[in-house]
This record gives C-alpha cells, sequence and structure tokens, in this order.
C-alpha cells in the first residue's frame, strides 16, 4: 500500500486552487453553491481554449473540494502531464487568466518541485525568500502574481505574520492589501516569459502528420483526437506482456489500413518517432523500405497501430453497458450547451453543418472529461472508450479511401534536429535573452575579447559568498562590494595578536582587499584610540609573512609556472650572460601577470573539456560569458594503441 501511494505521488504532477476571497456578506451555507456555479462559468467561459488541446496524461478539470484542517473549502484541480512540461505551463496560463476575469478568486499552484514559479524566477527573488519561509506566499490575483512579504522584524508591520500566513491569513491579506503584495517586474517578466504566446501557442504545439493507419482507428480519432496521447503512451510505455496482444491484431487489422493526417502534439509526436520498433511478422505489419517516399508514414501508422492494439487487449469487450450513458443524458448538458451558445463557442457555423458537428463532439468530449467528470468506477479507461466508439460510429472503408486524394500536407518535422546554434537561441529566448543580429561563427572568433573572462571573473569574485554559495554578477550597473580593511585587520589583530617582525612590502596594498566578503558584521566606530598602532604593526606583520614566502619560493620552481608582465621579457632580454643570478632574483620578484594566468588557465580547462559540460564552461556562461568554439586541434590526442 506505501509503495503504490509513493510511486504515486512521484509522477510529474500540478496541483490548483482557487479560493474565494473573505466576504462577510456572503451567506457560509450556500458556499459550496456559490463555487460550483463558478466552476461551471469557468469550464464554459474557457471551453474555446480547453476543448481543441491535447494532453499528454490527463486533462485540465475543477471540482469542488470541501474545507479540512484550517484550509477552507475551494475550488480544486490535479492533472499529470507526464513527459510534456508545456501542459503544466499551459495550466499557468489558465489559472492566470481565470484570476484575471474573476477577480473576486484566488489562486495558487505548486507541482512536485514546490513552489515552480519561484524555482523560474530563481535569479530575480528577494534574498529573504527561500524554500523553508515560501509556503503559502505566492498567489494569483487579478492576473498578476503576488508574494507576501516577510516582516524584517517581529512584529514591524501589524498585518504581516511573523511565521508563513496559513490560508485564511493569506487570503485576508490579499483582500485588504493588494497594492503591497504584488511581485516585482523581473519575477512577474520571468513568469510571463514562461506562458508568453498563449492561447495561440496551442496551435504551434501540434504537429500534423501523415499516417497510414487501419479504417477503424481513423474513425476513432476523428470522433476524439485526444486518444492518440493514450496510444502513444501504450506504445511508448510497453512491455513484453503488452507486445503478447500485438502477435495478432483482433481489433486493428492491417488490411483496413488507409491514409490519413493524425494531429500530435510535438512531444507525442517526437516519442513516438523517436522509438525503435520492429513489428511481429505474425501481426501482418509490413514496412516499405526506408527510401520508400512514405515509409514515415507507414512507420507511424504502425506505432501508432501498436498502441491502440494494446489499450483495447486491457479491457474485456463485454464491459458493462452502464458505462456507456451518453454525454447529453446529464442533467448539466443542457446547460451547459446553452453556456457555450451564449459565449459563441460554435463561430455563427449553421447547426447541423459538418464543422457544427466537429465542433458539437469536441464541447461533448469536454464535458466528459472536464466539467461532468465521473469520480467512480463507471469511468470509462481509454481501451472500453475505443471499443464504445468502434460499435457505435458507422464508417466506410471506401469513403476513406476516397478522401486520400485530398489530404492537407503535412507539417514539416525539421524541428526535430536543431543545430548547436538554434538550440542556443532558444535557450536564450527561454531565459529572456535575446540577441539582436544573428553573428557568424568565424565573426565570433574574430570579434571575441578574452577580457571579458578576466572582468567576469573579477566581478564574481567581489559579489558575496556564503555557506549557502556564491552570488553571481547581476547587472553591469551594481556597484562593487566594498571591504574595511582597517576592520578586518582588527578582526584580524584580536585573533593572532600583534607581532615583532617588520620586513618590506610585498605589493599587497589596501585595494587588494576589495575584492573579500563584506558581509562582516565589523564596525569601525567600535575602535578605541590606541588600536591604530596595533592595526598598522599587524598589516605590516602581515606584509612580513608575504615576503618571507616570496623568498622561500624564489628558490623553487614555483614561479615558472606563471606567466609575469610583459617588462620582464624586456629586461631579461638586455641582462648579460655574466649576471644569471641576479637576473633570476629579479624575475621571481616581478609581478604576476594575473589577468594572462586566469584567462590561460580558464581557456586550457575549457579546451580539456573536448566540448562537454564542465567547471570552466558552466562557470562562464552562468555569468552570461560565451566563449567560441574550439578549432585548435592540435592539442587533441589519439586513443592509444596496445
Amino acid at each position: 500500500m506505501d509503495k503504490t501511494m509513493k510511486l504515486a505521488t512521484m509522477e510529474d504532477t500540478v496541483e490548483y486552487h482557487l479560493f474565494l476571497i473573505p466576504d462577510e456578506s456572503r451567506d457560509p451555507e450556500k458556499h459550496k453553491e456559490i463555487l460550483q456555479k463558478y466552476i461551471e462559468r469557468i469550464m464554459t467561459q474557457f471551453a474555446p481554449i480547453l476543448a481543441p488541446y491535447i494532453w499528454q496524461n490527463q486533462p485540465f478539470n475543477l471540482k469542488y473540494k470541501p474545507g479540512k484542517g484550517g484550509v477552507p473549502a475551494h475550488i480544486f484541480g490535479m492533472t499529470k502531464f507526464g513527459d510534456n512540461i508545456e501542459d503544466e505551463w499551459f495550466i499557468v496560463y489558465v489559472i492566470k487568466q481565470i484570476t484575471k476575469e474573476f477577480p473576486e478568486l484566488v489562486a495558487r499552484i505548486e507541482d512536485n518541485d514546490g513552489e515552480f514559479l519561484l524555482i523560474e524566477a530563481a535569479n530575480f527573488l528577494p534574498k529573504w525568500l527561500d524554500p523553508d519561509n515560501s509556503t503559502n506566499r505566492v498567489f494569483f490575483h487579478h492576473g498578476e502574481l503576488c508574494i507576501i512579504p516577510a516582516p524584517r522584524k517581529s512584529g514591524a508591520v501589524s498585518w504581516l505574520p511573523t511565521t508563513p500566513p496559513t490560508i485564511p491569513q493569506a487570503l485576508n491579506i490579499i483582500s485588504t492589501h493588494p497594492e503591497k503584495i504584488s511581485a516585482s517586474e523581473s519575477v512577474q517578466g520571468a513568469v510571463n516569459r514562461r506562458i508568453r504566446g498563449y492561447p495561440e501557442k496551442i496551435q504551434a504545439s501540434f504537429h500534423r502528420a501523415h499516417c497510414f493507419l487501419p479504417a477503424g482507428i481513423v474513425a476513432v480519432l476523428k470522433q476524439r483526437p485526444r486518444l492518440v496521447a493514450a496510444a502513444v503512451q501504450a506504445f511508448y510505455l510497453r512491455d513484453p506482456i503488452d507486445l503478447r496482444a500485438c502477435h495478432i491484431f483482433k481489433t486493428f487489422l492491417p488490411e483496413t489500413r488507409v491514409m490519413t493526417l493524425v494531429t500530435f502534439t510535438k512531444c507525442l509526436y517526437a516519442q513516438l518517432v523517436q522509438q525503435r520498433f520492429l513489428p511481429d511478422r505474425r501481426s501482418g505489419y509490413r514496412l516499405p523500405p526506408p527510401s520508400h517516399s512514405q515509409y514515415r508514414a507507414h512507420e507511424l501508422g504502425m506505432k501508432l497501430a501498436h498502441g491502440f492494439e494494446i489499450l483495447c487487449s486491457k479491457c474485456s469487450p463485454y464491459f458493462s453497458d452502464c458505462k456507456k450513458s451518453p454525454v447529453t443524458a446529464s442533467p448539466l448538458w443542457a446547460s451547459f450547451l446553452e453556456s457555450l451558445k451564449k459565449n459563441d463557442y460554435f463561430k455563427g457555423l449553421m447547426e447541423g453543418s459538418a464543422q457544427y458537428q466537429e465542433r458539437l463532439e469536441m464541447a461533448k468530449n469536454y464535458f466528459e472529461l472536464s466539467v461532468n467528470r465521473p469520480e467512480s468506477s463507471l469511468a470509462l479507461i481509454p481501451g472500453e472508450e475505443i471499443l464504445t466508439l468502434l460499435q457505435t460510429i458507422p464508417f466506410d472503408i471506401e469513403e476513406l479511401k476516397k478522401e486520400e486524394a485530398n489530404l492537407p500536407p503535412e507539417d514539416d518535422d525539421q524541428w526535430l534536429d536543431l543545430s548547436p546554434d538554434q538550440l542556443d537561441q532558444l535557450l536564450q529566448e527561454a531565459s529572456g535573452k535575446k540577441e539582436s543580429e544573428p553573428i557568424s561563427k568565424e565573426e565570433k572568433e574574430q570579434n571575441y575579447d578574452l577580457t571579458q573572462v578576466s572582468e567576469s571573473m573579477k566581478a564574481f569574485i567581489s559579489k558575496v559568498s556564503t555557506h549557502k554559495g556564491a552570488e553571481l554578477p547581476r547587472e553591469p550597473s551594481e556597484a562593487p562590494i566594498t571591504f574595511d580593511a582597517d576592520s578586518f585587520l582588527n578582526y584580524f589583530d584580536k585573533i593572532l595578536g600583534p607581532g615583532p617582525q617588520e620586513s618590506d612590502s610585498d605589493d599587497l596594498d589596501e585595494e587588494d582587499f576589495e575584492c573579500l566578503d563584506s558581509d562582516d558584521d565589523l564596525d569601525l566606530e567600535t575602535q578605541k584610540p590606541g588600536e591604530e598602532a596595533s592595526l598598522k604593526g599587524t598589516l605590516d606583520n602581515l606584509k612580513s609573512y608575504m615576503a618571507q614566502m616570496d623568498q622561500e619560493l624564489a628558490h623553487t620552481c614555483i614561479g615558472k609556472s606563471f606567466t609575469t608582465r610583459k617588462q620582464v621579457e624586456t629586461v631579461s632580454q638586455t641582462t648579460n650572460s655574466n649576471e644569471e643570478d641576479s637576473d633570476a632574483e629579479e624575475s621571481v620578484m616581478t609581478p604576476v601577470d594575473v589577468d594572462l594566468n586566469l584567462v590561460s588557465n580558464i581557456l586550457e580547462s575549457y579546451s580539456s573539456q573536448a566540448g562537454l559540460a564542465g567547471p570552466a564552461s558552466n562557470l562562464l556562461q552562468s555569468m552570461g560569458v560565451q566563449l567560441p568554439d574550439n578549432t585548435d586541434r592540435r592539442h587533441t590526442s589519439q586513443p592509444a594503441k596496445d
């Protein structure tokens, strides 16, 4: 029992909750009735974009959920989106629009990862917000993302609780202080970029392809286009037991195949295309040679037919007739259909026309799944639904074959084979970064400035780092972290104490401390007047230690591993051969070219990655630095032969 529940929770699931803003004038006894009316209004108003959508696993749905454990009664929905992450973000768009159309509703949404909206906007969140205190703080209201703030000090703001708020507290804050909880523009922008383009984006997420399918499947898909998702999943997740039903087909015979156009989502199409599969010889499904012009259509049809056969094999053909009650028998259907007509769902089409009937069947399917969805065992599984349609829908194979001549062209699937540059462009667009003009590979290599590497690394080092990690540079306009050297030395003196040694300086100036962390709570004002001499002595001692280390390292080979500044080359060239000792000493004490060594080491590390992910590329990309491809293959070694 526990294992089953654990596996169920591991599926990719998104949950969404819609709450009513508190209103003292509202009759508590009619709360359930009010919420149910909102469900009907929402599902009717959003039917034009929800009805034609093809879901990966489960559709968007809403139901009444009674109050429990301090959470008031509200509207609840849950969708398993599986491998298609776009289903989750489409739901985010729908929820956002619901709160815009119904201002009295407040919504929150989360998935297996928790507050995934905050994860999407992680680079722009306030520093105080973390997973430990984000519970019940993120909502949609009036179509805007809201984040309930936390007070900096206990009791500083009377209407803000010091701990994460409860749902009733959050609803009260949203209703009384809506202007103070709106998320920043950068956070809003990060979420809006992810849902940008809807509802027009729905059509762009589809892929239409020719498939050579049995006539029964063609008839089923005309009535229930969404069943293509269940068939693809059945084939994609098949096991040896499932394939036993496909040794000899009983439902979808290969002799009845016709060419048709099938609408997939891009995710479903990719799952079907990328699967390598050869049918059993006993199945009767034969594929033409790969060079055949319609090989892809035959292959897709074969795979899809296997999926439909697997679905039908999992149910008995003699399942209970009580599950076959028509949608129109529901008491809610009449009012739902009337609401669709008021919202111009049929777009002025003539009743009884082919297009009208197509939209009507789509509405029935949508109503059955999302509005009148049964919660009992009477719900039809996909295989039962397919068998029911085969028994009730008349179809003529000859008529379907005549339609082959007038099939619309299929979509181009070149999006499956993205080049590295196209993939980088998509990633940049997803992160909100856009290049003004495309730059060729050769131009990138010629115009690349290596000083970006050293400057970005300096900016990275100047940021704050704690036990939780380091902050990456965000905006070039941000002022660098400042550091009070006297305060630091005061703290250092308390630990080590003053020392008697004095020595020369080793280029260690106060500017060298600017890159250190400034978050230590050191205050110069707390120093006593007599501490200045101690501070100076501590600084001199530290410089003395550094000078002594240089003297010891001068007799080793460590100095040769660093590149010094260009002036060293000029000095060394004019030195006489009989002054080798003095020349060695001078070259050792010459300052190291930090920038050149930094860039050289990073490029060497980047080259050793051989185009794969690694520490150098990850660090540079996180700082916004894109290195050109390594075209120097001189250091590429061949595999050793025994």
